[in-house]
């Protein structure tokens, strides 16, 4: 008992001011901080980049529970780096079932680095209050240089009902002091003219992305003015009403790079609106400038309003139908759409398609992606239609209502002959029975 006694004190450190209880605990801490030295675990000494690595990872959330671990956390936890991308969430629990950033934080983001900031983006609900907390936070980041900026309503455009010198106010905050902004998502904002013109006259050099449908307050002179200066413009998003034969020329002008993407909503306010025609040689112009562009186009109107599109030419190569189009309007498709990649035809009628899918297969030779909603073609001219150009579809997406059984093949056995095909397994999509 006594030599345990003397083993153990000398363990701890040969005094007996600690007793041999203190002694035994010592030894504990000593052997587990020896295993630890040899595991290799310093989680309290890993470089600030390694942790700066996990935290990018982390929810907002379980980031703030980790700064509180130690101090090397906590100040990781306020790395510059960390903060040059945020999402601010803005919800009204009483309309969103969605997270929404908490008030406190956002005072310490904007108090401690709003200066950090450089992709921003806003998410809010369909509440004004929601809208106006936005625009209050981007009325105080007068101390950053933002390079991406997004405001997203994730149900109806609710910053459309703010006051619009409210919103513009604030916006011009972002635009005045960013300098460098490269990147601008303003969908469904009462953006103007003039707050275009301070958004050029200080980010001109470093605009490379800029997409702004359902803009009602901006004229086509509006967006001719950005087009005309910002001469890195990449990527581009817009209402048809502000596509205009001077835009595309001004795009294809020789001090523009070339444009990658251009997106056009066409969409019909009211029934029976009349949309202007585009001219061909417009067209052509931006192709032999930027000849692998991609031209976009969502197309939402009634069916007496397609007068205008398709007669001549158009280098589209993504195509959607998010209603009812006619059999005479794909019939025009297959003819004048030869730059054409993928389909998406929500609606038709009861008329078959047969004749204008066939044209499309024969037409349209970069064909990769099609899809097929209420519509009706034929099961034989379905299999012809993959005969002609299954080798290059990488999407095919029709629903098994669409397939008319006849003579040749039935609904039971069309999947094995189109599979052949395409030399892959494919079956119809089938509508959910709930």
């Amino acid at each position: 008992m006594k030599r345990s006694l003397q083993g153990n004190e000398e363990e701890g450190g040969g005094g007996t001011s600690g007793g041999p209880q203190e002694g035994r605990k010592r030894s504990r801490k000593q052997r587990t901080e020896e295993k630890g030295e040899e595991e290799g675990v310093h989680w309290q000494c890993l470089p600030q980049e390694i942790l700066l690595h996990i935290f990018q990872y982390l929810p907002l959330l379980d980031r703030a529970y980790a700064s509180q671990v130690c101090r090397g956390w906590n100040q990781a936890f306020h790395m510059p780096e960390l903060w040059r991308c945020f999402e601010f969430e803005l919800n009204q629990p009483a309309s969103s079932y969605l997270k929404a950033t908490h008030p406190d934080l956002i005072k310490q983001i904007i108090k401690r680095h709003s200066n950090h900031l450089q992709y921003v983006s806003f998410k809010v609900d369909s509440s004004t209050e929601s809208a106006e907390a936005a625009c209050d936070i981007l009325s105080q980041l007068v101390n950053c240089s933002l390079k991406t900026l997004g405001l997203i309503s994730t149900a109806r455009p609710s910053f459309m009902e703010l006051p619009k010198s409210h919103f513009i106010s604030a916006l011009t905050v972002v635009f005045v002091n960013s300098k460098s902004l490269s990147s601008l998502k303003i969908d469904d904002t009462p953006v103007d003219d003039p707050s275009l013109k301070v958004l050029v006259a200080n980010n001109s050099d470093t605009l490379k992305l800029l997409k702004m449908s359902s803009c009602p307050h901006v004229s086509p002179a509006g967006i001719l003015c950005v087009a005309d200066q910002c001469h890195g413009l990449r990527e581009l998003a817009l209402n048809y009403h502000l596509l205009s034969d001077e835009l595309l020329i001004s795009l294809s002008s020789e001090k523009h790079v070339h444009l990658e993407h251009l997106r056009i909503d066409v969409v019909s306010e009211n029934p029976g609106q009349h949309f202007h025609t585009i001219k061909k040689s417009s067209w052509d112009a931006m192709v032999r400038h930027s000849p692998k562009f991609n031209l976009v186009m969502y197309f939402f109107l009634y069916e007496d309003e397609f007068s205008p599109f398709f007669r001549d030419e158009v280098p589209v190569t993504h195509l959607y139908f998010g209603r009812s189009v006619s059999k005479d309007v794909l019939g025009r498709v297959g003819l004048n759409c030869p730059r054409l990649v993928e389909l998406v035809v929500c609606a038709n009628g009861l008329r078959p398609l047969d004749e204008e899918l066939i044209r499309i297969a024969q037409r349209c030779t970069q064909l990769s992606a099609i899809g097929l909603g209420e519509c009706e073609v034929s099961c034989s001219a379905f299999v012809e239609f993959v005969k002609m150009c299954g080798d290059r579809l990488t999407q095919l997406s029709i629903m098994e209502e669409v397939l008319v059984p006849d003579h040749r093949y039935g609904l039971d056995d069309i999947h094995w002959e189109v599979s052949k095909h395409l030399g892959r397994v494919w079956f119809p999509d089938m509508m959910p029975t709930w």
